[in-house]
């Protein structure tokens, strides 16, 4: 048996959970016929969630996560 603890990355849990949200909210958006990269912009700068349809769950499931995060992790994967 392996005597060594194991550690669980919450960073990579959180940033998987926020690419799946934002992939999902952005399919949802373009399948309703709106701009999805204007609508998320918009949500993220203003925080309101009427940039959002609540078709499919979609604005529960971008309100989920702190808009800090989703800015910082979109930012992190531009610079990579």
């Amino acid at each position: 048996m392996d005597d060594k603890t194991s550690l669980f990355d919450i960073t990579l849990f959180k940033q998987s959970q926020i690419e799946y949200i934002i992939k999902d909210v952005y399919q949802i958006l373009m399948e309703r016929g709106y701009d999805p990269i204007n609508q998320i912009v918009g949500y993220l700068i203003s925080g309101d969630p009427g940039y959002i349809t609540s078709y499919k769950e979609a604005r529960k499931k971008i309100q989920e996560i702190d808009r800090e995060l989703i800015v910082a992790f979109l930012l992190e994967q531009y610079l990579k």
